[in-house]
């Protein structure tokens, strides 16, 4: 079996696939564990008492997209669309593979990288103008969690992911969605509403290389507190890191030996996203001290310290697929037709990673653990500000154990799959 061939079965199969092939040792897992809940309350008892994150003022305008890079994105679109439609009608599509790998797993690398480069990428903003209307406020983030959510279906629940002809029509519709919306309300659609757009701004946030368009080496827990806060962003959350948890959890022994149906794989991801979303709500409401209307707007105001879990859990399931099916999506986007051409010669994939077992193990549980870490100490800064002095302990309580849940129950899920 050809390298592409055998990438396509994995994407035919389930999407991008999972960890099912390397779960993590269950010493790992504890050690792992242990290290969250030690830290996360060390830094709840021993911790700063005063906020440290939050004297850095937003930047409410935006820099100027680069003409560079925006012919950059156009070409990379044109390409990765002719690839999609114009080639082979199975799993070793050049434009699928992309669109699984390089644009959903590997926005998150390149935004911690670059910075919110995917503006300057995107086409949908180069070839729609200023918009003839103001973007509705109310709305906030919740189309972008609505595409968020179609995306994950596609990838997770849908009857056949890997099939060429639902994601054409899929990637037809988020086209046509964002040039009629990006026509209609200009740049803030895209601001709000595009789903890969939002993803990668509040990924960017945590990039520690680049800021607002510009490469500054910085504190990314300065930068992370900047996510705009607007209706829909907790949903946008709940999407990225209730969906990654349910890829382990239908990867697992338990889901796999049933006879699960479209409609039960779809109740349990939404169920996944929703259970995530509530409890984060219910964390982040259970304090004192703070008036209803304080209360009511906790969970938006806390909502970016979830973004570095969702980014550790990402690298800890997705890091073999992006890292050795990359190499097989990149030599199939430079035959995008599948006429069999090979400018770079026969292809010599390396895959380490899924040969060194114990690395990997000990890479997955540290990008766990970074991240609990991360929003552990982002939440207690952030709480900091907006609780009341005497309730600042105590109103931390509810966020703390979440967190640590939410971080156990992803190692658990590596580990049992």
């Amino acid at each position: 079996m050809t390298l592409p061939s055998a990438v396509g079965t994995g994407l035919a199969t389930h999407g991008l696939g999972g960890s099912t092939d390397l779960p993590i040792p269950f010493i790992y897992a504890m050690v792992g564990a242990s290290w969250a809940l030690t830290i996360s309350f060390a830094v709840l008892a021993l911790a700063w008492k005063e906020p440290r994150f939050a004297d850095e003022p937003p930047n409410l305008d935006p820099p100027p997209r680069r003409p560079s890079l925006q012919v950059l994105g156009l070409l990379l679109a044109a390409w990765g669309l002719i690839a999609l439609y114009a080639g082979p009608s199975d799993a070793s599509n050049g434009g699928l593979q992309a669109f699984y790998i390089f644009v959903w797993v590997g926005l998150v690398p390149l935004a911690l990288a670059a910075g919110h480069v995917w503006r300057d990428l995107s086409s949908w903003r180069t070839l729609t103008g200023a918009g003839r209307w103001a973007y509705p406020e109310r709305l906030g983030y919740w189309p972008a969690a609505a595409g968020l959510l179609a995306f994950v279906w596609l990838e997770l629940a849908s009857p056949d992911p890997g099939d060429v002809g639902a994601v054409r029509v899929w990637v037809a519709v988020y086209v046509l969605a964002m040039l009629a919306g990006g026509a209609a309300f200009g740049p803030r659609w895209f601001d709000r509403a595009d789903p890969f757009d939002v993803y990668s701004a509040i990924v960017a946030r945590l990039s520690p290389f680049a800021q607002d368009g510009r490469w500054r080496m910085h504190n990314p827990l300065r930068s992370l507190p900047q996510v705009p806060v607007a209706p829909g962003l907790v949903a946008v959350l709940a999407v990225l890191l209730g969906s990654t948890a349910y890829d382990s959890f239908s990867a697992s022994s338990f889901w796999q030996g049933r006879a699960v149906s479209g409609a039960q794989g779809t109740a349990t991801l939404i169920a996944f996203c929703l259970v995530v979303g509530t409890l984060f709500v219910v964390a982040a409401r259970a304090t004192g001290g703070v008036s209803r209307e304080e209360r009511r707007a906790l969970p938006g105001l806390l909502a970016h310290s979830l973004a570095p879990i969702v980014v550790g859990y990402v690298f800890a399931h997705y890091l073999t697929y992006l890292v050795e099916k990359g190499q097989s999506a990149f030599y199939a986007l430079l035959d995008p037709l599948g006429r069999g051409w090979a400018p770079l010669g026969d292809p010599d994939p390396s895959f380490y990673l899924s040969q060194h077992t114990s690395t990997l193990a000990a890479l997955k549980v540290m990008f766990v653990v970074a991240g609990h870490v991360l929003a552990v100490i982002a939440a207690h800064d952030r709480a900091l500000v907006l609780l009341p002095r005497a309730h600042r302990l105590s109103g931390q309580l509810g966020m703390l154990l979440l967190m640590v849940a939410y971080t156990f129950t992803g190692l658990y899920l590596l580990f049992s799959v």
